[in-house]
């Protein structure tokens, strides 16, 4: 036994439906199938594992007929249990077929513990469990809002079940989202927020609240184009995503970080070498304590903070109703002039 992935994910599949029974046990055996929600043990019909090998393919391999995912045992027992590392996976596959353990790993946990509601270490193992949102429904929700990012922003993730519970009501259910990481300076994640979308990307779902964070917040972001341990002498900060990705779609090479609400915009930390810093203001005025605790702040920093004010509602307004030019020739008259030139491209 190598206790390679491989060799883990073929022996899994000689006991399929067990393994079945153990992860997915709201799913039910269909003919040579196993029938579930999802590979996170939602009820429903749209995944089928394959419970013994054929002309088909091998055992264990599954398929989630509603949003294209497959993969094999390894896979289920990393969503189900909520694990990150492959080396707790392997440990839990191996607990399961009660196979020793190789002696360089034995130092290693069985099982991970759940992570506490609401904690970082429960933001960081959703993170983890999410992938790129290239080609996804978060992709089309941000193009949608005008939103045009590059494929290197790290912040940025997408969930296809991710778990939504009605605080009044207290019912539960999977839906896509967006996931966004809230990290700290040294790009450690702290926190992250949630955005729901709907079935087909096209808003947001239809949701009472369909935008939610967890974790530490205060003093971290959901920062684009930060990175770590690098001085960033110029930036733009506000309250939400959108406003700041917007910002971050006419300026993309200007770091911006969204703090999540006023009061946490009230009290973000502020990176090495800061001189300039932009903070987004909504025409409105709800956000203003925020505002002007954090030019306070900047100021007592040594640090010069100039308000960018939109035309419409947001920014995000202003981009999708009166387009990227228009954006982008409004803010070249708020900037540093300096700063014009730096961050907005050429016409």
């Amino acid at each position: 036994m190598t206790g390679s992935a491989s060799e883990l994910a073929r022996r899994l599949g000689e006991h399929a439906e067990a393994v079945c029974r153990e992860y997915l046990s709201n799913g039910h055996r269909s003919g040579n199938h196993w029938i579930v929600g999802d590979v996170r043990n939602t009820r429903g019909r749209s995944m089928h594992v394959r419970l013994n090998g054929n002309a088909k393919g091998p055992a264990g391999k599954w398929v989630d007929e509603q949003n294209g995912e497959h993969g094999d045992l390894l896979d289920v027992i990393r969503e189900s249990c909520g694990l990150i590392e492959f080396r707790d996976v392997a440990d839990e596959a191996r607990r399961f077929l009660a196979m020793p353990r190789p002696p360089a790993q034995s130092h290693c946990a069985q099982r991970q513990p759940a992570a506490a509601r609401g904690s970082p270490e429960a933001a960081r193992r959703l993170f983890g469990m999410s992938r790129r949102i290239a080609g996804t429904l978060a992709e089309r929700y941000l193009a949608g809002r005008g939103i045009l990012l590059t494929a290197h922003e790290r912040a940025l993730r997408y969930h296809p079940g991710c778990y939504y519970r009605d605080l009044v009501t207290g019912e539960s259910q999977t839906l896509p989202a967006l996931i966004a990481g809230v990290t700290s300076l040294d790009g450690r994640i702290t926190g992250l927020q949630r955005t729901w979308l709907a079935p087909d990307g096209n808003g947001k779902a239809q949701l009472d609240d369909p935008r939610r964070s967890l974790g530490h917040l205060l003093g971290n972001a959901i920062w684009l184009g930060l990175e770590p341990g690098l001085p960033i002498p110029v930036m733009a900060a506000g309250e939400g995503f959108e406003t700041m990705a917007s910002l971050r779609t006419v300026m993309p090479s200007l770091p911006v970080a969204a703090a999540t609400s006023a009061n946490h915009l009230a009290g973000l930390t502020f990176p090495p070498g800061c001189r300039r810093l932009y903070i987004a203001a909504d025409a409105d005025a709800a956000g203003r304590h925020g505002i002007q605790r954090l030019s306070q702040r900047a100021g007592e920093a040594g640090i010069l903070s100039m308000v960018l004010r939109p035309q419409l509602g947001d920014f995000n307004d202003d981009l999708r109703h009166l387009g990227p030019g228009h954006l982008g020739a409004w803010l070249g008259d708020q900037l540093v002039p300096e700063d014009a030139r730096l961050f907005l491209p050429p016409e």
